[in-house]
This record gives C-alpha cells, sequence and structure tokens, in this order.
C-alpha cells in the first residue's frame, strides 16, 4: 500500500515538471529569392519564375514583382517583360533562341539589389519513343519505361505531356482533369533513395491519347542540382532517407534556384490498342 502511494506522488511531482514550450523556428528563406529559369533552343516566348520562398508545405508562393531581368551573351541583350496577367512571371520575346557554345548571364534586379547566374547549353539527342502498358482491371494504359535513369554521359530531363480531353466522353469534362504532365530523370548518379524511392501515383488514360515526349539535355551542373532537389523532395521517405542540406545553385547570394539552358528534341505518338 506504502509502494502505491509512493508512486502516486512520484506521478504528481512529474506531472507538475511537465510545462508547455513554444520552439520557435527561425525562417531560414527570410531575404532570399527563389528563381525558376530554362531558356531552350526553342523559337518561343521564355518564362522566368521569380517568387519569395515559403516556410510551409504546399504554400503558395508570393511573387516578386516589378524586377528587372536581363538575358546577355557576349553580343546580345533580351529584357524581359513581366505578365500582367500572371506576376512574377517575366518574358522574353520570341528571338531569344539558345544555340551552342554560347555563354548566357542572367541578370535580376529587385528592391535595389541585383542577382546573377550563369550557364550554357550541351548538345541534345534524339531519343526512342516511351512505352505505355495497359492497366490491369481496366481498358486504361500507364507509362511503364521513359528513359534509363542513369547515365554517366547523357543526363536529361524528360517531360511527357499526355491530352485526352478532345475525345469523346471526356470533351464535356474540364479539360484540366482530362491531362497529364509527367517529369523523368536520367541522371550522371545513382541513389540508393532514388532505387527505393516511395512509390507514386500512377496516371491513367484512354485510348486515342496524344503523347508528346521532349527531351531537356543537362549540363552537369544542371543535373546535380535536380539530384539534390529530388534528394529532398521525391526521394523522402524512402527505407534509406538522406539528411536534409541545402541544394545547390548556380546564382549569386540571395537567390535559391538554378538558371539552365537545354537543348530540346520532341516526338509526339497517338495511344493504340494494345
Amino acid at each position: 500500500m506504502n509502494r502505491v502511494i509512493v508512486n502516486i506522488i512520484l506521478l504528481v511531482m512529474l506531472a507538475g515538471c511537465v510545462k508547455q514550450t513554444e520552439w520557435p523556428v527561425p525562417d531560414q528563406s527570410s531575404g532570399l529569392i527563389s528563381v525558376n529559369a530554362i531558356l531552350t533552343d526553342e523559337q518561343r516566348i521564355h518564362s522566368i519564375t521569380i517568387t519569395l520562398p515559403v516556410s510551409e508545405p504546399n504554400a503558395i508562393p508570393h511573387p516578386v514583382t516589378g524586377a528587372t531581368v536581363l538575358i546577355t551573351t557576349a553580343d546580345s541583350l533580351w529584357f524581359l517583360t513581366e505578365d500582367s496577367v500572371h506576376p512574377g512571371n517575366y518574358l522574353s520575346d520570341s528571338t531569344l533562341v539558345a544555340i551552342l557554345n554560347t555563354g548566357y548571364t542572367m541578370q535580376i534586379n529587385w528592391e535595389e539589389k541585383n542577382y546573377s547566374a550563369q550557364a550554357s547549353m550541351v548538345p541534345g539527342e534524339v531519343f526512342n519513343e516511351l512505352i505505355y502498358k495497359k492497366n490491369e482491371g481496366d481498358d486504361l494504359y500507364h507509362i511503364d519505361w521513359v528513359a534509363s535513369a542513369f547515365s554517366v554521359d547523357n543526363p536529361a530531363m524528360w517531360e511527357v505531356l499526355i491530352d485526352w480531353s478532345f475525345l469523346p466522353g471526356f470533351d464535356t469534362l474540364d479539360p484540366a482533369i482530362c491531362r497529364a504532365r509527367l517529369l523523368f530523370y536520367t541522371l550522371p548518379t545513382l541513389d540508393v533513395s532514388q532505387i527505393f524511392a516511395p512509390v507514386v501515383e500512377q496516371t491513367s488514360f484512354p485510348i486515342g491519347s496524344v503523347i508528346t515526349e521532349r527531351r531537356y539535355s543537362l549540363a552537369p551542373g544542371h543535373a546535380e542540382f535536380i539530384r539534390q532537389l529530388l534528394l529532398e523532395t521525391n526521394w523522402q521517405g524512402s527505407m534509406f532517407p538522406t539528411a536534409n542540406a541545402n541544394v545547390i545553385t548556380n546564382l549569386s547570394p540571395g537567390a535559391i534556384g538554378y538558371f539552365g539552358v537545354c537543348a530540346v528534341t520532341e516526338l509526339s505518338l497517338v495511344v493504340e490498342l494494345r
């Protein structure tokens, strides 16, 4: 009986020592801007997106407006204009077409601060079309293979655009739910976290869908940036997670993200009965 009383007294004393404490988490992104910039060898309008970093998952980033953005080479200069419909997006004209053996410099001025980055392009390559297979249990299809995940000499980013919004039975639906954009990567390293990455949701699509496959060539620094970004995002939560760390950047101090120049090769196909 005495032992029970002693245990009760100890529990009361320990409970009395519990005190709620608020641990302030410092905002490591204070004063930074985030830049997403890729130039290609396509004759089109290029977009550079500048936002403020977010500290909460799934938070909507605040656009950086009123910046001055320009792209220069040894003999050319392009001023980018902010999109009035989408603040924080800065658009070039269609004369900005990246070419090989040329260095490109991006310069940003915002709130009396200057940021810059340099990049150049590596050649593009032709490629074999992706493989799709029929689902088990329904009449839809899914992407089974796009490219090798590992290549020392030819890293690349693969953008796969799938559209079935125009097909009968889907043409009355919201087009946004009848289209998909998937990204795949071929990198010069092979990480354990990549091999045992968490399973991602499968995207299914019907016969007749149009698939556009785009290959972006990656310079070595660009490939390493993507690798580190994946280690912090898509590949986290696997059986072999990595310690969190800052992702590299080729931007000057005060900015995060990456400025890349890519050669793009493209092919299209229509999903057929298999």
